[in-house]
């Protein structure tokens, strides 16, 4: 209490964020966050990256491609400047330049014509592959569609085919992040091949043209079981049983009674990589491309077109229009279809690295 004579100090007044309740101040941080050009939090982004799976192909050359479409007008040499420049972006390939390859075209004297040729005109050019494109589907107009066909031909004639789904982490927690089309591709890859050992081939191929009249029908076969089965299917007893389990969810887990698999039977052991053997592999030469991959391309496919603004993101192309102009500009729209071909034949061949991680506040200069 204040002496006799002396006045009481005045009441301070209260403070203004004081008195605002705490809703409001929560309800206006949340709307800052609308407004245009700032933003309190930022874009997250994981940027997909792409390397070179292939440590024996490094130096690379594109052939120009061979325009099979219906329309006169798109260049070849058009569309395989701006395959090999995707190329030369991912990290680990050397793309001879295209000049250079016409040159080389010129002075090799000989058609190319088949895979023994194009495996020496590789050996010519001194690459350790050539690639060898064709379009077979063009339309500019919109929505535009294109279709792509690439093959490798490796210098060496003892290279062999790499399968979609070679080198990838079957069996393993990242297995999950393979993406479906992927896991398609290698069970149809798999598939094929095995059923190369089943599928009956011409009596002349096989030699026996003058010891068989005729196949051997079902009917025809002995059976020996004595449940009636034929001989082939019946499990002798003392036999084996054959079967292959694998952890992982895309791996056939198959058994089999009885007579045994074809020596050359393949399984998915396949897709995961031999380790160092101490001496070298036998030498079998063939001309088939070691990589064959072939897609069509549509402007009016859902998924396509969230590719275009993902890869329209990560480009922060200043031009007005958004991803949408890449769908009227016919160089843009080339240039994203050679670039998903080229992620796609790398990426389910053991070629995707580790995602960057991107943080970016919605400045106006992103938001176009």
């Amino acid at each position: 209490m204040p002496f006799a004579g002396q006045f009481a100090p005045p009441r301070s007044k209260p403070k203004v964020l004081e008195a605002v309740p705490a809703r409001l101040l929560a309800l206006t941080l949340l709307l800052l966050q609308f407004l245009p050009g700032c933003s309190l939090l930022p874009d997250v982004r994981h940027k997909p990256q792409y390397i070179n799976p292939f440590p024996q192909l490094k130096s690379i050359a594109v052939l120009p491609f061979a325009n099979q479409s219906e329309e006169p007008t798109l260049s070849g040499e058009r569309v395989s400047l701006a395959y090999m420049d995707e190329l030369q972006a991912i990290r680990g390939f050397e793309v001879l330049p295209l000049g250079a390859v016409k040159r080389k075209m010129s002075e090799f004297q000989r058609p190319l014509a088949s895979g023994a040729d194009f495996q020496a005109f590789a050996q010519f050019l001194g690459v350790d592959a050539v690639l060898i494109g064709a379009i077979t589907d063009y339309d500019p107009y919109y929505p535009p569609r294109m279709s792509l066909k690439v093959s490798w031909y490796a210098a060496n004639p003892g290279f062999h085919p790499v399968q979609v789904g070679y080198g990838l982490p079957w069996g393993t927690k990242e297995e999950k992040k393979i993406p479906g089309w992927i896991h398609y591709e290698a069970q149809r890859a798999l598939a094929a091949e095995q059923l190369k050992t089943q599928t009956p081939q011409p009596p002349d191929a096989m030699g026996l043209a003058s010891e068989r009249g005729g196949p051997i029908m079902p009917e025809d076969r002995p059976s020996t079981a004595a449940d009636g089965r034929p001989a082939m299917l019946a499990s002798p007893e003392g036999a084996p049983r054959l079967v292959q389990q694998f952890e992982q969810p895309l791996a056939v887990q198959w058994s089999a009674e009885g007579a045994p698999l074809p020596p050359d039977w393949p399984d998915p052991r396949g897709f995961i990589p031999d380790p160092p053997a101490a001496s070298r592999p036998p030498f079998l030469p063939q001309g088939e491309p070691i990589i064959s991959h072939m897609r069509n391309f549509n402007g009016h496919d859902e998924d396509f077109t969230e590719q275009l603004a993902d890869y329209f993101y990560y480009r922060d192309d200043a031009r007005f229009g958004g991803w949408q102009a890449y769908l009227q500009r016919s160089e843009d729209f080339i240039r994203f279809c050679c670039h998903l071909h080229v992620v796609e034949t790398l990426s389910s061949r053991g070629g995707q690295d580790k995602s960057r991680l991107i943080f970016r506040w919605p400045l106006d200069r992103y938001s176009r």
